[in-house]
């Protein structure tokens, strides 16, 4: 209950901006007056908050206001990507430090990882940030992953990763406590964590990256799943006249609304030569960055590419969103920067058509806050959460669980 406590005042306090009085602090976490200073006392002896001056608000004795030492706890994200991998530091406060983006290695596992422990160390280096405040690392890759093991099980988009150990490897070779998630689960908590969203938001996260995937937010809790694979929606059927998929089935969210398949269907339309050669990331990431630039520049074809890919990646969002009944829809991921313009135009009164709740209220759409670096951040959010962030679980007692 303590640690529970201990979590319930730090995140108020990280919450609040300016810091809190002790006095607020038990208006706004419920506490008792006592335990708001009990623990209150041993944060700013551990070095995690400090004493920022006093104020008056009304009558009484001045009060000392509490706020976060940013930089007395820091975490590590890591976004695992086929075409890059990101690297960033983030203070407690949840502000980039430091960040690097290197290509990522083709192929062997061993060797990206060997990268990853390369990037990581030369980011801790270059920062000059005291290694013992690291609390640890973040990697978000691309499920799906069994998160028991850590590790990661053929993900569509990277060859040779059969169940490779990815979060004990990256340990051993950094010296540092290593948690894995998926990638658009940690782009959702990034959202969560750097965002103004009241504190019991429910959000449906759209992660636009290489392949697509979703998030869920419900009541300010990052849904995971079970196994921590929810959001896998690559086949999920939104044209069923489209491309057949390697699934067996025609028109899925893999072979639809991923940049590879709005590259293929304006190669198909005549928009782009078809004179690529090969699929790999890099070169599907150089033509829609063509793509979208002629969109912009007014070529009608390239815009009608853009806005088709914008319809079925609508039935994909209207499919859930109705399901699951949130209060806002949120993209991002390494693509959306290119994307937003023509999306965040076409996307609302798509949904608002499809909308089974449109006479209700209205669906918000926007871009994440975070940017392209959503996964890495969210990588180390992750870690953050852990230290600062109150969750019922920590309330279970080991020997009760089953």
């Amino acid at each position: 209950m303590g640690d529970f406590n201990q979590s319930v005042i730090l995140e108020a306090i990280r919450r609040s901006g300016d810091g809190f009085s002790r006095i607020e602090l038990v208006d706004a976490t419920g506490l008792s007056a006592q335990t708001v200073t009990n623990i209150t006392r041993r944060l700013l002896s551990e070095g995690l908050i400090e004493e920022a001056g006093r104020t008056i608000n009304g009558p009484g004795k001045p009060r000392t206001t509490l706020r976060l030492i940013p930089r007395s706890r820091l975490s590590l994200g890591v976004h695992l990507d086929p075409a890059l991998t990101t690297v960033v530091l983030l203070d407690l406060s949840g502000a980039v430090i430091a960040r690097s983006v290197r290509r990522t290695p083709a192929n062997d596992p061993m060797q990206v990882i060997r990268a990853m422990a390369d990037a990581i160390e030369d980011l801790v280096e270059r920062s000059g940030v005291d290694r013992e405040t690291i609390a640890g690392v973040g990697v978000a890759a691309p499920g799906p992953l069994d998160a028991e093991r850590g590790t990661v099980i053929d993900p569509p988009k990277l060859h040779q990763w059969h169940r490779v150990p990815l979060r004990t490897a990256l340990a051993d070779a950094v010296g540092l406590p290593v948690v894995l998630e998926k990638d658009t689960t940690a782009a959702a908590f990034a959202e969560i964590w750097t965002g103004e969203d009241p504190p019991d938001v429910s959000l449906l996260f759209v992660y636009l990256g290489t392949g697509i995937g979703t998030a869920l937010v419900l009541d300010g809790d990052v849904v995971r799943g079970r196994s921590r694979n929810v959001g896998e929606v690559g086949h999920v059927i939104v044209d069923p006249d489209g491309p057949v998929c390697g699934c067996g089935r025609r028109g899925c969210v893999e072979v639809v609304c991923t940049p590879q398949a709005i590259v293929e269907q304006a190669e198909r339309a005549g928009v782009l030569a078809d004179d690529r050669v090969g699929s790999d990331a890099e070169s599907v990431d150089e033509r829609l960055a063509q793509l979208c630039t002629r969109a912009q520049q007014g070529d009608a074809g390239a815009l009608a590419v853009l806005v088709h890919a914008a319809e079925n990646l609508s039935v994909l969002i209207s499919t859930l969103t109705n399901m699951l009944d949130v209060d806002r829809v949120v993209l991002g991921g390494p693509f959306w920067a290119r994307l937003s313009r023509v999306y965040l135009r076409e996307l609302p009164k798509l949904l608002e058509r499809q909308s089974a709740t449109g006479a209700v209220r209205n669906l918000p759409v926007a871009g994440s806050v975070v940017g392209g670096d959503v996964g890495a951040v969210g990588a180390a959010c992750v870690i953050l959460a852990d230290v600062l962030s109150p969750r019922a679980s920590s309330l279970l007692l080991e020997g009760g669980r089953s």
